[in-house]
């Protein structure tokens, strides 16, 4: 039987994919939509119908406890700003201007909580620590810790760390450019490449110029970790900039989703992500489904796609720490970069975005008379990295395969950590990452940082002494209706 040169291409599950896709792009453009233009009074019948459902499953409201209250604090933190008032900290906000036009937020903490403020923008003498997060996300998420000993921007500015704070184009702090409108495709039409080539490099240069430091640490989680792996690879001067690597829960080349039908879909064709999602933002409505539904019925919502998805059971996260920090957990990134992590899933290597237009699948019957193929997408050339690497990744991550990120790295300075019965996100908010995590972080950041006698020897918040108090947290004024 004659095959359709297209259409020959395709198999059903494809055809299904493209289908569901069309109605789920329709279905989030006009829930998107409709929910812009809700009196608050609708979205807050909707929030209440969820609550009483909430309950009459789980059972009736009860007083909260102190750590409930200072959860439902950060849940309701709208910004960076609000995040570092409840725990008494001052910031700085400064805007990288990208070699391609791209208009960068970046936070800053270099002050101590009760520390004199001093002139603002300028160097404080302080030894330099860029933190730089995950996929799909923001800034917030290093500070969202119901906890202020587990947080490590905190623990560091406390130690006498000048501390800043990155975010990707296209996030919550980084939507513009000189060039492109962020309701155009051209906007979002970036990849890993992207964030290696320009936002890591331009705003390290730009902090290092603030400061009058020869070089910073680096800290990445998750996608973070990527992006310095690629940039350091294709920058070479930048391994001088960069003194230390610290890369929590690294990811450079996954093995895949857990989800079968998902990850077998996407890897057969990542280019179905654009019939499904559009070529923007991806999950452009998640806002708007977090105003709709009761924080409990959204972490559970949260709680089981991440299981359905990595196979995640985030046991090791309070449910006060979810709740506070689910809501900081989404913010805006292209479709086009997450293609780009389905296409290194699909090949099982660390490579450059895939321009070449490749076919869905192979014609049944086709065979190649040989392994050798015609085309391959340029890999990042990781082995070329000279900066110390301290990698700590959870041994329960299914993000992770360790053995397959060493072989791609260089053999030398380089420490990796294994953290027994961790996940993904637990290094960021397990409940003992205080214990677990950040003395390693800040071992690797004194072997390795600028100037270490400039550092206070001594922070109890390291030992997992309450240091830091909320502040105003007993106010009549912070106090919140029990849920």
């Amino acid at each position: 039987m004659a095959r359709l040169p297209l259409l020959g291409r395709l198999r059903g599950r494809e055809y299904a994919a493209i289908l569901f896709g069309s109605v789920l792009v329709v279905f989030e453009t006009l829930l998107t939509f409709i929910i812009a233009f809700l009196p608050k009074p609708v979205i807050q019948w909707f929030y209440d119908r969820s609550r009483s459902v909430f309950h009459i499953i789980v059972g009736p409201p009860v007083p909260k406890t102190e750590e409930e209250r200072l959860s439902d604090r950060i849940r309701r933190a709208q910004d960076f700003e609000k995040l570092c008032e409840i725990f008494g900290y001052s910031f700085e906000e400064h805007v990288v201007l990208t070699k391609d036009g791209y208009l960068l937020g970046l936070h800053r903490l270099c002050l101590r909580r009760g520390e004199p403020p001093a002139r603002l923008g300028v160097s404080t003498g302080k030894p330099v620590v860029y933190l730089h997060h995950g996929l799909l996300m923001n800034s917030e998420i290093w500070l969202c810790l119901t906890s202020p000993e587990r947080c490590i921007p905190f623990v560091l500015v406390e130690l006498g760390f000048d501390v800043w704070l990155g975010n990707n184009r296209g996030n919550k702090y980084s939507k513009k450019s000189i060039h492109h409108d962020p309701n155009s495709t051209k906007f979002w039409d970036y990849s890993i490449d992207d964030f290696a080539w320009h936002d890591i490099p331009d705003s390290i240069d730009y902090i290092l110029n603030v400061t009058k430091e020869k070089s910073l640490s680096y800290i990445g989680f998750s996608q973070g970790t990527a992006q310095a792996f690629a940039a350091l690879s294709i920058h070479p001067p930048l391994n001088e900039r960069i003194n230390v690597f610290i890369a929590l829960a690294p990811a450079m080349s996954p093995a895949g989703l857990s989800a079968p039908i998902v990850d077998g879909m996407m890897k057969a064709s990542p280019t179905l992500m654009f019939l499904i999602f559009g070529r923007k933002a991806i999950l452009s409505s998640a806002p708007a489904w977090q105003s709709l539904l009761y924080p409990p019925v959204f972490s559970a919502v949260i709680n089981s796609s991440l299981r359905w998805l990595f196979n995640w059971h985030s046991i090791n996260i309070p449910p006060t720490q979810k709740l506070a920090a689910y809501a900081h957990l989404y913010s805006f990134a292209s479709v086009k970069s997450v293609v780009h992590w389905f296409q290194i899933m699909r090949h099982g290597k660390f490579h450059m975005y895939d321009d070449e237009v490749q076919p869905l699948t192979v014609p049944r019957g086709s065979h190649r008379p040989s392994g050798v193929t015609s085309y391959a997408p340029a890999r990042f050339p990781t082995r070329n990295i000279v900066t110390p690497i301290v990698l700590l990744y959870g041994d329960s991550d299914s993000l992770v395969d360790i053995d397959q990120m060493v072989r791609e790295l260089p053999t030398h300075s380089i420490t990796v950590t294994p953290l027994h019965g961790y996940e993904h996100l637990d290094i960021l908010w397990g409940k003992d990452v205080h214990r677990d995590v950040i003395p390693h972080v800040v071992e690797a950041l004194r072997d390795c940082c600028v100037g270490p006698d400039r550092l206070q020897q001594e922070v109890k918040m390291v030992n997992g002494a309450h240091a830091i108090e909320p502040s105003g947290y007993s106010t009549p004024a912070d106090s919140l209706a029990d849920f």
